[in-house]
């Protein structure tokens, strides 16, 4: 017989939308914080973001949606500095970041 999970089972994640997309720079700072903060403590994260150094930093692995598809995965280092997809390297070409994001691998 198959015992229920309990709470202590089950892997605590949170799902962030673009979380600071309307926010000020103070706020925006603040809120990433607690977000580093909950991948500090282990906490699995899906978030949703165009703030691309933070991802780049906090990340385990990255997906590209382009048009609603997976355009580019794999590990945030290869995806956010070094893409293989020409639409990812395009998007991020947009970036004011995106000199530092190359420069960093």
């Amino acid at each position: 017989m198959v015992e229920p999970a309990t709470t202590t089972d089950v892997a605590r994640g949170e799902l962030f939308d673009e979380v600071t997309s309307a926010l000020d720079l103070e706020l925006v700072g603040e809120v990433l914080a607690v977000m580093w903060q909950f991948g500090e403590d282990g906490t699995t994260m899906i978030v949703v973001t165009h703030e691309i150094a933070f991802a780049r930093d906090i990340a385990d692995h990255v997906l590209f949606m382009d048009a609603g598809a997976i355009a580019e995965h794999g590990p945030a280092e290869d995806v956010l500095v070094r893409p293989a997809n020409p639409r990812t390297r395009a998007f991020l070409s947009r970036f004011h970041h995106a000199g530092a994001l190359r420069s960093a691998g």
